[in-house]
């Protein structure tokens, strides 16, 4: 069987609150779009924002839609140049995480939590989810090829019928394979 997955990966980003958006942005405001992503209806946004942290700050684009939570996510490479812990989370498990304060053109929000380094993740539809024989939240591995071929471990798997089959990592993990947005991956059970 072909097991084959496209790669998304993902530079530092940011999800906001409908809330935290006039803050950043002003009253009313509502993000405008860049780009589809590979996610049915998750866009790159125009607007990008910066990332304040003890050493340092980034900045980071806006992914749409909004969010009930703000959340950011960056890499371990970032989180060193910011001075925030890098923290290894699935997205939304943001309790307890490390803070921030995000800084827009009208105003900053300072984030008690919600700084996070994501966890590699699978995005499967349903159909694909039977395809492969995988169920939502299975922990599988992944194998690149090429020069600097890996095995990434621990890929958690979420199955929905609005997601587009892809795996998801960070910045620091596609360079540590020579990995680029668009090449292909194996599913190992």
């Amino acid at each position: 069987m072909e097991r084959k997955i496209t790669v998304g990966v993902s530079g530092r980003h940011a999800h906001v609150s409908q809330e935290d958006l006039e803050i950043l942005f002003g009253e009313g405001y509502e993000l405008k779009v860049l780009k589809d992503l590979s996610q049915p209806g998750q866009f790159a946004a125009e607007e990008r924002i910066e990332i304040v942290g003890p050493k340092g700050k980034l900045t980071a684009r806006i992914l749409g839609p909004v969010r009930s939570r703000s959340q950011v996510e960056i890499s371990m490479t970032d989180s060193f140049a910011l001075g925030i812990p890098g923290v290894v989370r699935n997205s939304g498990d943001v309790a307890g995480s490390p803070g921030a304060i995000l800084r827009g053109p009208a105003g900053e929000v300072e984030m008690a939590d919600g700084v996070i380094v994501a966890a590699r993740h699978m995005h499967l539809h349903t159909d694909d989810a039977a395809h492969y024989g995988i169920t939502d939240k299975q922990i599988v591995q992944v194998r690149t090829k090429g020069d600097r071929a890996l095995i990434f471990e621990n890929v958690l798997c979420r199955v929905d019928d609005n997601f587009g089959l892809d795996f998801h990592i960070d910045t620091d993990e596609a360079n540590a394979g020579a990995i680029k947005n668009g090449d292909e991956v194996e599913l190992i059970k």
